[in-house]
């Protein structure tokens, strides 16, 4: 359901800057629901490999969404791969949005599942989504369980079969499938299109 009102920020993981095939990939397909601002964080653009400490990151990501609500009056949902997802998370605590999707969500620091990182969601009132890879070592599909039913937030999760951390199958697996990759993007399209829709 195509929503010329509705706008989607969407906000890089920390390796791959919007210009990423994936990311582009992305864009795409929230491109058929509505319209679509990426945006990079300020240590990409100057270059940097390692990203700044996290308040830095949420300043940045609060001033990209003042900069989209100057030219956009419609609900905005703040969309992002990896940490871009975590620190959306971390912005919809103090910034009125209609709702957050993270794809590829790092629940846990490194992999190590004792580095959780929950609180956020935890705190979150905002209706938010999960799209997750099965392969996905940040975010074993049974601790989000956990985590899911502790948040008080309103949530729903789309569960990529055999996607790693980009959301992305492997060759052996598609064929296993009998699926193509675009048919799993169109996949995570269909369920976003659902929240959306009944967000609405």
């Amino acid at each position: 359901m195509p929503s010329q009102n509705l706008a989607f920020l969407l906000a890089p993981g920390a390796g791959a800057p919007s210009t990423h095939p994936r990311m582009q990939t992305f864009a795409r397909l929230l491109g058929k629901l509505g319209s679509v601002h990426p945006f990079d964080y300020p240590y990409m653009v100057e270059g940097r490999k390692t990203p700044d400490r996290l308040p830095r990151l949420i300043e940045a990501h609060r001033a990209a969404l003042e900069a989209l609500r100057q030219k956009h009056a419609g609900p905005i949902i703040l969309v992002g791969k990896s940490m871009g997802g975590r620190v959306g998370c971390h912005v919809a605590l103090v910034e009125t949005v209609a709702a957050v999707i993270c794809f590829g969500y790092p629940l846990c620091g490194g992999g190590n599942v004792s580095k959780l990182r929950d609180q956020v969601l935890l705190e979150l009132t905002t209706p938010t989504m999960f799209v997750q890879g099965t392969r996905d070592h940040l975010c074993p599909l049974e601790i989000l369980e956990e985590v899911r039913d502790r948040m008080s937030a309103p949530t729903r999760v789309h569960i990529v079969e055999g996607g790693d951390h980009s959301l992305l199958v492997s060759r052996a697996e598609l064929k296993a499938q009998s699926v193509t990759q675009e048919n799993v993007d169109l996949g995570i399209l269909d369920a976003v299109e659902d929240f959306v829709r009944k967000m609405a």
